[in-house]
């Protein structure tokens, strides 16, 4: 059970003690804790006090205040956007650390989410995405990176679901406009 105090508003006072004495006189015995807890939520209008907790906390999450967007690097996506060409196709592997890591991104948008593939596919998807022809470096970058799983044999790939960083989506979307416009 939840240890967060859930406040309990009954509109008309009345009323709960119509439903509640209505409730104990039907029971044939003394209810427990969690049958009194039920009869409480149902006198208030819940279906029991399970629906009454997912509603107050449902509510607590709604009164927090929303997360605010984090900012982005514009130097760093316009760094990172050097290694694209036109077509949004990485033209070579980057140097630096800190660059490879929203380049690796953009590979793992061209994956597609919640599909198994064997290596040859994976293959093909970067192959398609970069100019210098090595889907074995970018591979492994993104299953060292935990951006790609792989099975202990390596028969079977499929793309990590995560958020990527405020810059690898600004850097996806410019990549993105690029090609449409």
């Amino acid at each position: 059970m939840s240890r967060t105090p859930l406040p309990l508003y009954a509109g008309d006072i009345s009323a709960l003690a119509r439903s509640l004495r209505g409730q104990l006189c039907a029971c044939e015995r003394t209810p427990g804790h969690v049958e009194l807890l039920n009869m409480l939520a149902r006198s208030t209008g819940y279906r029991n006090f399970q629906h009454f907790r997912t509603q107050a906390d449902a509510q607590v999450r709604l009164e927090r205040p929303l997360p605010q967007p984090q900012s982005v690097d514009s130097a760093k996506v316009l760094r990172a956007a050097r290694y694209f060409d036109a077509a949004g196709q990485l033209t070579r592997w980057p140097g630096k650390f800190s660059h490879r890591e929203p380049c690796l991104w953009v590979m793992w948008s061209k994956i597609p989410p919640r599909r198994d593939m064997n290596e040859r596919q994976v293959n093909e998807l970067l192959l398609e995405g970069h100019l210098f022809e090595d889907p074995a470096l970018l591979r492994r970058e993104m299953f060292d990176r935990g951006m790609l799983a792989r099975t202990p044999d390596g028969r079977v790939y499929r793309r990590i679901e995560r958020r990527p960083s405020p810059e690898a989506l600004a850097l996806i979307r410019l990549l993105g406009e690029r090609r449409t416009g």
